[in-house]
């Protein structure tokens, strides 16, 4: 199917060609967020992370892991999900992080899972990892900039909460 969506790169909108479907405006939301999380990019906003995060994970089956490893000034090197588990849980490996991180020569990263419950609020297993990652990526002065839980439509911050 066509592009249903005309863009004005100077004025910064979007013109609609033809009626579209809710999932062509989600396409094509994933496809803009996607562009300002492209390598290269600096991250600005805490919100714009959340929605990115949210597009990424939140109708996910099972749960993952994700991070996006910076540079320096913020600009993103990469931003991928590092594990995958089931429906109530992934195993993460600090060692594996940090191996990424000096792979990549990140000087920050943030981290960032889903509950497929729907609900943000983190666990204390969520805790004890978030403090594992944060210990083990200062080793290699990596700093970890923030932690989001997503759970459908809701989010939350470690950083937002005074947790890192």
């Amino acid at each position: 199917m066509n592009n249903p969506f005309q863009s004005h790169t100077t004025s910064g909108f979007y013109l609609v060609l033809r009626p579209v479907t809710p999932d062509e405006i989600l396409s094509m939301a994933r496809q803009l967020i996607q562009q300002r999380f492209a390598r290269g990019q600096a991250i600005t906003s805490p919100n714009d992370t959340r929605e990115f995060l949210m597009l990424e994970l939140a109708l996910l089956e099972h749960e993952v892991f994700y991070c996006i490893y910076l540079d320096n000034q913020h600009k993103i090197l990469a931003s991928e999900a590092c594990f995958q588990g089931t429906v109530d849980g992934a195993s993460v490996y600090p060692r594996e992080i940090v191996k990424r991180a000096l792979a990549l020569n990140a000087s920050a990263v943030i981290l960032a899972h889903n509950h497929t419950s729907g609900l943000a609020e983190p666990s204390q297993a969520d805790r004890q990892i978030t403090e594992k990652l944060k210990a083990a990526l200062a080793l290699i002065e990596v700093r970890v900039l923030d932690h989001f839980v997503i759970g459908g439509t809701e989010s939350f911050s470690f950083a937002e909460r005074g947790w890192l």
